[in-house]
């Protein structure tokens, strides 16, 4: 990654935050009020910030590094934000606090000083609502969704109450932008506005609980390379009952008029839902988002894949020819589960710079040291990992033991909650 890239986000953090505290920076105050108006400000504008950040584009993710980047960006600017503000009254409270301890209670309540307080509090408990669902992953991802629209809310409802203490500059275009931001969310991405239309040309079982699925356009088709997702959602036919929710899936396959095949495996409600999926369904499709194979050097390579991991590596293979020494480590629990294996072995067979090892690990998880070339066979390779998280942390550790630097190590995060 660039370093134009590499600090584009915690620059873009800083410049939300200090342009806020700078323009409100107190003098002649105490030194707890003068920290409760700091928190304040700093915490609007990292929530700010946190709203640009869970913008779904295309463009806007490949400018800042990567969508799981802006997720990662997102999720620590918003806690960041909540502990500012959380902070933020009860530093207000605590300057009277030494001398009058009444009127530090009558600083946080809101029964004494009216809407503006009740506002303020009424903010901050949507904040907290919001982030403790984020943590909570047992909520389907339908109404963890529109619960974790509760922060939106609160942002709005926080520099609202800005407003209402008398504080207008510049919290009317901070509260433009914030809305703005939170629209273009809800209507350009929830909502689909930003998709394009697809429909399912076909759908084949490749493993257990697992599909491939064809889709064709039915207009302008979307950018996409070997290794990168898209979201989809998918839409009810004749006799499926589609999801509606848009959910990240890696290609597979691209073809030449703007196909695209995709690997789904039940893993929740909605692709649990997919695997009966029919020709003729329609779905919106969003991307295309990372860069996980997209700048990959001419040094030889190892490739780990787990499961469905697969995908990004079968999209590479099926483009054509490779270009380096390749090593496949192809992991899965059980020959059920060994989505395309034919396929790669096929592959592996033609191509002299592909070596395929497929293993089946059973349901214990497998000794990653013993599956691993040695620290000698790895000089100079750059690694791509693709699997569950716990195989990528796992893998990480075993190649950063073997001497692999942080740089050489390529993964994708799929997480977006």
């Amino acid at each position: 990654m660039s370093i134009l890239r590499l600090i584009s986000i915690p620059l873009l953090i800083l410049a939300a935050t200090a342009g806020p505290v700078y323009w409100a920076l107190p003098e002649g105050l105490g030194l707890a009020r003068s920290l409760g108006i700091v928190a304040g400000w700093a915490g609007c504008g990292l929530l700010l910030a946190s709203l640009l950040l869970m913008l779904r584009e295309a463009r806007l993710a490949q400018g800042l590094g990567g969508l799981e980047r802006m997720y990662r960006w997102h999720h620590w600017a918003g806690m960041a934000a909540y502990v500012l503000l959380l902070a933020h009254p009860l530093l207000l409270a605590a300057d009277a606090w030494p001398d009058k301890r009444l009127l530090a209670w009558q600083t946080l309540s809101p029964f004494n000083q009216g809407w503006p307080v009740w506002l303020g509090w009424l903010a901050l408990l949507l904040l907290m609502l919001g982030l403790a669902v984020t943590f909570e992953r047992r909520i389907p991802y339908r109404i963890w969704r529109w619960l974790h629209v509760g922060l939106g809310l609160g942002v709005l409802l926080g520099l609202l109450h800005l407003v209402m203490l008398g504080i207008e500059q510049p919290v009317w275009p901070i509260l433009g932008l914030a809305a703005f931001f939170l629209g273009w969310r809800i209507v350009r991405e929830d909502f689909g506005l930003a998709a394009r239309p697809y429909i399912v040309q076909a759908a084949r079982p490749v493993a257990e609980d697992m599909v491939e699925i064809s889709l064709k356009p039915l207009g302008e088709a979307i950018a996409i390379t070997p290794g990168q997702f898209v979201l989809v959602a998918f839409f009810s036919g004749p006799t499926f009952r589609g999801c509606g929710e848009f959910h990240p899936f890696t290609a597979s396959a691209l073809g030449a008029h703007g196909e695209i095949r995709l690997g789904v495996k039940a893993l929740g409600d909605c692709t649990r839902k997919i695997q009966s999926i029919e020709p003729g369904v329609m779905a919106r499709v969003q991307g295309a988002f990372g860069n996980f194979m997209t700048e990959r050097a001419g040094a030889p390579q190892l490739w780990v894949a787990g499961g469905i991991g697969i995908t990004p590596f079968l999209a590479q293979l099926r483009a054509g020819p490779l270009t380096q020494q390749t090593l496949l480590l192809y992991l899965y629990r059980a020959e059920a589960d060994a989505a395309f294996l034919q396929e790669l072995q096929a592959l592996a067979v033609h191509d002299p710079k592909l070596s395929l090892r497929a293993v089946a690990t059973g349901q214990t998880v497998p000794d990653l040291n013993t599956l691993l070339p040695v620290a000698g066979d790895l000089a100079q390779h750059d690694c791509y990992l693709c699997g569950p998280p716990g195989m990528v942390a796992g893998l990480r550790k075993a190649l950063n033991e073997r001497g692999i630097a942080p740089r050489h190590i390529h993964f994708e995060n799929f997480e977006f909650r």
